[in-house]
């Protein structure tokens, strides 16, 4: 057998045992795991974002086994088992790609993504919206790319990056217009900056989240960098003028 078959049958081996005998593997459901896995999804983010490759494949383990486990329930309630899971899958990624399975031809990796989104829409029941596959429980800014995204798949769609950043402008202008005159309208407009940026990185090639992601830790690095140095000197943090504690920062991002 295919050392790669022999332990992913290994795995289901282990998961059958783990249901019948252990009280706490016997216990879960569908709901109960549900958590348990968007918590792996974001440990297995957190590897990939810091380039652990031995940490990527420990969680991708992880994920693997949440997988079977939803299999296995499945199973156990007579509505699909793990062969059912594989192979809708592997029928969903030949439908979806009738360049390389059927004799559609396309240019680059776009029109690809044109193609996806079409066929989604045209595997949806009635009028359905091209929308409707993004996750409502997304975080608000992964779901703004994904919106996006879908979006751009149909044709809906800005031709330039100058034209997306003439857009941020126009939105900034707005809200400094609803920020000066304190009215309610300030969130609705910070929510349309937002929007409007992550357009702009997506035509830039540039992922927000990441871009984010990046900051932070840029962030939290030189804040640790003030903590400590100014613990070093004998100041306590809290206690600082905001000029001392700038020092610290511009040392920081000195280094």
């Amino acid at each position: 057998m295919d050392p790669k078959l022999k332990a992913f049958d290994r795995l289901l081996g282990i998961m059958n045992e783990l249901r019948e005998k252990c009280p706490w593997d016997r216990k879960q459901t569908l709901e109960s795991l549900r958590h348990l896995t968007i918590e792996e999804t974001y440990e297995l983010s957190d590897a990939i974002v810091e380039g652990d490759l031995e940490e990527v494949k420990k969680e991708l383990g992880d994920i693997f086994l949440h997988l079977v486990f939803y299999s296995k329930i499945g199973e156990e309630k007579g509505a699909f088992d793990v062969a059912d899971v594989l192979n809708s899958i592997c029928e969903k990624l030949i439908h979806r790609h009738p360049h390389i399975y059927g004799d559609v031809e396309v240019q680059d990796e776009e029109e690809v993504k044109a193609n996806w989104e079409k066929i989604k829409l045209q595997e949806g029941k009635g009028n359905r919206s091209v929308l409707e596959g993004v996750p409502k429980s997304l975080p608000a800014l992964v779901k703004a790319i994904r919106i996006q995204d879908k979006a751009r798949g149909v044709g809906f769609d800005w031709e330039k990056p100058e034209q997306v950043y003439e857009k941020v402008q126009e939105e900034l202008s707005e809200l400094t217009v609803e920020v000066n005159q304190r009215t309610d309208k300030v969130e609705a407009e910070f929510g349309d900056v937002l929007f409007s940026l992550i357009n702009y990185a997506r035509f830039i090639g540039v992922n927000p989240e990441d871009a984010l992601e990046k900051t932070n830790k840029k962030f939290i690095k030189r804040f640790q960098y003030l903590e400590t140095e100014s613990k070093k000197d004998g100041k306590k943090m809290g206690e600082m003028s905001l000029e001392e504690m700038d020092r610290y920062w511009k040392a920081a991002k000195a280094l």
